[in-house]
């Protein structure tokens, strides 16, 4: 057993940890809900809505291009000055930009001109949230004894149903109290410029944070001699790279399709209220910031691959009952289907950042787990809720949709089975990361 005093510095990581993301997070999938909701309509109007709303989540799209470039930056000067440091400019950046989104001209006001605002501010979005995880979770996994690290790691995690819970309850709080032409001419605002006073409430509390003692422990040990850790990664490590890039797909590509594209399906494909789907989604979400930590302690009990090839073939599963519930209209089942389908994905994102950590040497941690992290969210996350619209419109069903999230399932598996299991890696030995890459 851990005493008291041994889990206060690691709770302390955690929280600090935990609210930097859920901030980041809410400001990233805000945008999602927003594309889905009203940026159709205030920035590429004249379109009809489902070819608005493939427009709105193009815009969506270009945040997940800029999100390798954030984790090969940040994870680069991560890996030689620090997590600390790069950890509270990723909050500065996503917060500025997430305001600025808030005080935007609309394509009414200003034409074309504000697309490309509305495109510019996306990048900067992605750019920091590709450095933001790998750095978050780090610095928990660092900190942390390596007998617990699924359950502790697992927490920064949260920070995802965290952010989209957030920015789910502020929208669904002002789709209640407001008509939808105020939501449409100024409430949307709203969310975006309360993002500021979150940043200042992260950065206060992130800044007391230390720094990682694993990192400084392995920067003392190399005495300032010079190395490229992007060139490292992909030199020593690409085979664990490989598998970080297919272990996401299934986990990302879920998480939008149950997220972000059902606010379309409900009100586009159903004919229900945006409510709906937000209420849904708010519920679900709670439920799923529950079960992450449950399902990381489990993968310190049993393995983070059983763990993670359960949530994988469980969604591969779900993929067709999802629809079928949403199917049905009815709020209450509506909510069950959302709901079972993020406590599967919770079965893949909590083991998901011990297990990724656990592949890669100290020295070039935090690029190894960036760049292959993010990566993934090309491939996956980025065109997800593109690639769902254009299924669901090309074929006037929802099969196709399921079969797509399949087939990212199965990739998923490929990559787990074909990885080791590193339940037992000390992040504080390095000697375990180097036999990965040896064999």
């Amino acid at each position: 057993m851990s005493s008291p005093h041994a889990r206060r510095p690691i709770a302390k990581v955690v929280a600090a940890s935990l609210i930097g993301t859920t901030i980041e997070w809410y400001d990233f999938f805000l945008y999602g809900s927003a594309a889905a909701l009203v940026f159709n309509k205030l920035f590429f109007p004249g379109e009809d809505p489902l070819t608005g709303t493939l427009l709105s989540f193009a815009t969506y799209a270009i945040g997940f291009l800029a999100r390798p470039l954030g984790g090969l930056v940040f994870g680069h000067f991560g890996d030689k000055v620090g997590r600390k440091k790069l950890l509270v400019l990723s909050l500065l950046l996503m917060g500025g930009s997430t305001v600025a989104m808030g005080f935007l001209p609309t394509y009414a006001t200003v034409g074309a001109a504000a697309p490309v605002l509305l495109t510019l501010l996306r990048l900067i979005q992605g750019f920091a949230l590709g450095g933001e995880w790998g750095g978050a979770v780090l610095i928990v996994s660092e900190h942390g004894d390596d007998r617990r690290r699924g359950f502790w790691a697992s927490w920064p995690q949260c920070g995802a149903p965290g952010g989209n819970l957030l920015a789910t309850a502020v929208l669904a709080i002002l789709a209640a109290v407001q008509s939808d032409a105020a939501f449409a001419s100024w409430g949307w605002r709203i969310p975006f410029l309360l993002s500021g006073v979150l940043v200042i409430i992260g950065l206060w509390i992130r800044l007391t944070v230390t720094e990682s003692p694993v990192f400084l422990a392995a920067q003392k040990k190399a005495e300032n001699r010079e190395h490229v850790p992007v060139l490292e990664v992909f030199r020593d490590n690409w085979r664990q790279v490989l598998v970080t890039i297919g272990a996401r797909m299934a986990e990302n590509v879920s998480y939008y399709v149950v997220t972000a594209f059902i606010l379309v399906y409900v009100t586009t494909g159903l004919g229900l209220s945006k409510s709906t789907g937000l209420n849904a989604v708010l519920i679900a979400s709670a439920v799923h910031f529950v079960t992450i930590p449950m399902w990381g302690a489990l993968s310190d009990r049993i393995g983070r691959k059983p763990v993670y090839l359960l949530g994988a073939v469980g969604m591969a599963g779900w993929a067709f009952g999802f629809f079928a519930l949403l199917n049905t209209r009815s709020p209450a089942l509506i909510v069950l289907s959302v709901t079972i389908g993020l406590v599967l994905h919770g079965a893949m994102y909590a083991p998901q950042a011990a297990f990724f950590a656990e592949q890669f040497r100290t020295r070039v941690r935090y690029t190894g787990l960036s760049v292959g992290g993010q990566l993934s969210s090309i491939a996956a996350g980025a065109i997800a809720p593109i690639v769902a619209v254009a299924l669901f419109k090309g074929t006037g069903g929802t099969v196709a949709v399921s079969l797509y999230v399949v087939a990212m399932c199965v990739l998923t598996v490929i990559a787990v089975v074909s990885a080791r299991e590193t339940t037992r890696t000390s992040l504080h030995d390095d000697a375990a990361a180097e036999a990965l890459v040896r064999n």
